[in-house]
């Protein structure tokens, strides 16, 4: 999957429009990124890639990069 795909995923989530992200883009300051968007990115995950992420490893992520980073396929 490329990234511009994963970015669109993400926006998704967060309800907001791809536009609005960059992989540098900082979580902390998305007030979109909420328990409900990490419930939303756990769900995604195992949809779209098959892959369970536990709560403890979205806490480590600082920016979309990072979210982008897990969702490999």
């Amino acid at each position: 999957m490329n990234n511009e795909k994963k970015m669109e995923l993400l926006a998704e989530i967060l309800d907001l429009e791809v536009e609005e992200l960059t992989p540098e883009t900082k979580l902390s300051t998305l007030a979109e990124w909420d328990s409900i968007a990490i419930l939303s990115f756990i769900a995604m995950m195992d949809e779209e890639f098959g892959k369970a992420v536990k709560g403890a490893e979205i806490k480590q992520f600082e920016t979309i990069q990072d979210a982008m980073n897990v969702m490999e396929e």
